[in-house]
């Protein structure tokens, strides 16, 4: 089981030194910015959707290595992903984080994000695991027709 454990750090500590997809995305379709005030994390997520489907996905984060390794996570998992699909995955795994969930969640279907499975003996730290996907569930509700940078 130890070696479960480091290997889910090293996950997370790739992502977190290496986040994939970290950026903005210079007309996004969907925008939000999210903000941990346990721990000061800052997150903003962009997206580009087209005919029902996440083309591309974007994040900019100032934080803890949890919260910059899942907003990586969450790009590498979400893009090109049904609009839909990517919400209702989103919200299962944000219940799962948070034993929130009664069913069970096919840990195949996670990839890299299983390892943010043994955040949850670290009730303080959960916060900063779901932080990204939050953002993005506001991010799909949030069309974005003009931004000014």
């Amino acid at each position: 089981m130890e070696a479960i454990q480091e290997l889910y750090q090293e996950i997370i500590i790739d992502h977190s030194n290496c986040p994939r997809n970290e950026g903005k995305i210079e007309n996004p379709t969907h925008i939000a910015e999210g903000y941990n005030a346990t721990c000061g994390d800052e997150l903003t997520i962009s997206l580009l959707v087209k005919n029902e489907i996440i083309e591309d996905i974007k994040f900019q984060a100032q934080g803890c290595s949890i919260s910059r390794a899942s907003g990586s996570m969450l790009t590498e998992k979400i893009r090109g992903m049904s609009f839909n699909g990517a919400l209702k995955f989103s919200n299962n795994l944000r219940k799962v984080l948070s034993n929130d969930f009664s069913e069970t969640f096919d840990e195949n279907e996670m990839g890299d994000l299983v390892a943010l499975l043994g955040i949850k003996q670290f009730p303080m730290r959960i916060k900063c695991a779901t932080l990204a996907w939050h953002t993005f569930e506001n991010a799909l509700k949030n069309i974005t027709k003009n931004i000014v940078n």
